[in-house]
């Protein structure tokens, strides 16, 4: 923890999630903001294409936090948008809330948005969106630095999910052995699948994650003799006449036959 010696998992839990919740409220209330202004700028302004297009920028853009905050689509996100997923923390979805506050807070300066046009009760919800989604925006930024445990590898989002026991929740780092018996952390592996396999040279050997070795491996190469041209059909005769003067074994003298005599 950067700012505090005991650990915050426990009471971060409680808190991230209370602040989770606030970010959909403060993410809904711009969509009906977003919405209420592009009804009034279709009525009341000239040039309103322009205007409606940034007011639904807005509203999809929150719709689309409220789905990182709601935990759907957890693979989706990790694969196409890691920076709002589990694997990092809140500032990314703090920037984007203040980039909304400000969006809807700096429609107010214009006739198809301001309080004459939009009513007492719009005008209120435009403004309390706007304000809520920018103090959230912060709040998500300064929880992210203080509920990490960095050292560990524990993001915000983590503890949000897990609480005390995100640190058991972390995947284990996949280990080699190495060529002196020690896990090695990390594999460089090399395209082996097209490379045709040559026991004569070493290299075809694949590296066990070390640049260099001091151990040199010993060439396979064995010196194999040709086939032998012009050999004499006579050089075999005497393993022959050998195997001719073997026979039978005398059965008077195996042991059964001459047990009387012991």
């Amino acid at each position: 923890m950067p700012f505090f010696k005991k650990p915050l998992a426990g009471p971060g839990y409680i808190i991230l999630n209370v602040i989770r919740a606030l970010n959909i409220i403060a993410l809904l209330a711009v969509i009906v903001a977003s919405f209420s202004m592009l009804v009034k700028t279709f009525i009341v302004s000239k040039f309103f294409f322009f205007d409606a297009v940034s007011h639904v920028i807005t509203a999809f853009l929150s719709m689309f936090l409220i789905l990182t905050e709601t935990s759907l689509f957890r693979s989706y996100f990790s694969r196409s948008w890691p920076l709002l997923s589990p694997s990092h923390g809140f500032v990314t979805l703090g920037i984007l809330m203040c980039i909304v506050g400000v969006s809807v807070l700096g429609n107010l300066n214009k006739e198809a948005t301001s309080q004459k046009s939009l009513g007492s009760s719009y005008w209120r919800i435009v403004i309390a969106s706007g304000i809520l989604s920018m103090i959230l925006g912060v709040a998500n930024v300064f929880a992210n630095y203080i509920f990490r445990q960095k050292k560990l590898g524990v993001t915000a989002r983590m503890v949000r999910a897990y609480g005390a026991v995100a640190a058991q929740k972390l995947p284990l780092p996949v280990t080699t052995p190495s060529a002196w018996g020690t896990p090695a952390t990390s594999v460089h592996r090399t395209d082996t699948k097209h490379r045709p396999l040559n026991l004569a040279r070493s290299d075809s050997v694949p590296s066990s994650g070390h640049a260099t070795s001091p151990m040199k491996m010993s060439d396979p190469r064995r010196n194999i003799s040709a086939p032998l041209n012009n050999v004499s059909p006579n050089q075999f005769v005497k393993f022959d006449e050998r195997c001719e003067q073997v026979g039978p074994p005398d059965l008077a003298h195996h042991p059964a036959m001459m047990g009387e005599r012991f």
